[in-house]
């Protein structure tokens, strides 16, 4: 069994705001392989959709240039390196790998884009999934080798690394990035209120005709949201589930959430998101700070004071809720305040 939810819907798909005071301008793609959607409030149609096509224009790029498995320059990279040879990269690419190592080192390895070649081992680097466990040979084999971005050395524009088992996939990284982008280029397109969507990591600009933009955050067991938040302007949400991207076999779900430690998929925890402050980063922070946070199951409130992050809600594989003090101030539950859920000061 396979499933893939949206952890966030737009104002007027869960109808908790008027969304006949103005008209929306609504455009939407398909990239990194989930729906994308930006919605632009306050301006005329065209100037909204010359907006809009630019920012889906470097999602694009983003998804082409950085695609784990099909032919790209990412691709290209992952080749060299289990060729033990030295790749040249782009700037951009130099830059990206950098940023991750740094994050990598603060999430305590729990967040690592290095671990690509597991990721396809369990046979998530692919549109759809068998319900097939990895070769216990060859997952001996990574465990033995135990990979990670920390083993990649940069040089200016150069990247190798002597552990051939090492492969990136940018799959817990690039969505968040390409928000931060969406939203710089919106701003340059004169655009100030407005939407950005890519697969539940939301980013909000701006106001929906003077109204917040309110989105909700998925349940993981059941159709539709278990709350909602009114997010502020430059503000980014982001959710890691077991429900997005999975398979089941035996009884049992094995999400795409591996745990580098184990090389397993992790299975004490449903769902985690965090909405980040405004900044330059705020959309790759809700990215990938949310992965981390899910992997480390009951530490997490040890590991977001760490990250500097104070809006946090868990639900754990039983069910159970926990939510950061702050974050619980901002949330109508649909239906209703759970009755088993635990406020984290």
């Amino acid at each position: 069994m396979f499933g893939l939810r949206l952890a966030f819907f737009s104002l007027c798909l869960i109808g908790l705001s008027a969304c006949n005071k103005a008209p929306l301008h609504h455009q939407e793609s398909f990239v990194f392989g989930t729906r994308v959607e930006i919605l632009v409030a306050g301006l005329d149609e065209a100037k909204a959709h010359r907006a809009t096509a630019a920012a889906l224009r470097e999602f694009d790029r983003l998804h082409r240039t950085y695609h784990a498995w099909q032919p790209s320059a990412l691709s290209a990279l992952n080749s060299a390196i289990a060729a033990g040879k030295t790749a040249v990269v782009k700037p951009e690419m130099a830059a990206l790998l950098a940023d991750a190592q740094r994050f990598s080192a603060l999430s305590e390895g729990l967040f690592d884009p290095g671990i690509g070649r597991l990721i396809s081992l369990w046979g998530f680097q692919s549109d759809e999934f068998k319900s097939v466990r990895p070769d216990p040979e060859k997952l001996a084999t990574w465990r033995l080798a135990q990979p990670g971005i920390a083993d990649l050395k940069l040089k200016g524009d150069q990247v190798s690394s002597a552990q051939t088992q090492l492969a990136i996939d940018f799959g817990g990284y690039l969505k968040g990035v390409a928000l931060d982008r969406a939203a710089a280029i919106l701003r340059e397109q004169g655009v100030n209120n407005a939407l950005i969507n890519i697969g539940g990591n939301v980013l909000a600009l701006g106001s929906k005709n003077g109204e917040p933009w309110r989105v909700g955050i998925q349940h993981p067991r059941q159709a539709g949201p278990i709350a909602t938040v009114a997010l502020l302007d430059g503000e980014a949400i982001g959710t890691s589930g077991d429900y997005q991207r999975y398979f089941e076999l035996d009884g049992k779900r094995y999400c795409h959430l591996l745990d580098p430690r184990s090389a397993e998929p992790v299975m004490h925890t449903q769902a985690l998101t965090v909405l980040i402050a405004p900044g330059a980063e705020a959309g790759k922070m809700s990215d990938m700070s949310s992965k981390p946070l899910f992997i480390s199951g009951e530490r997490w409130p040890e590991l977001a004071t760490k990250l500097g992050i104070n809006q946090v809600l868990r639900i754990d594989a039983k069910g159970h809720l926990q939510v950061s003090k702050t974050l619980f101030k901002r949330l109508e539950f649909v239906g209703g305040k759970p009755q088993e859920i635990e406020i984290i000061p």
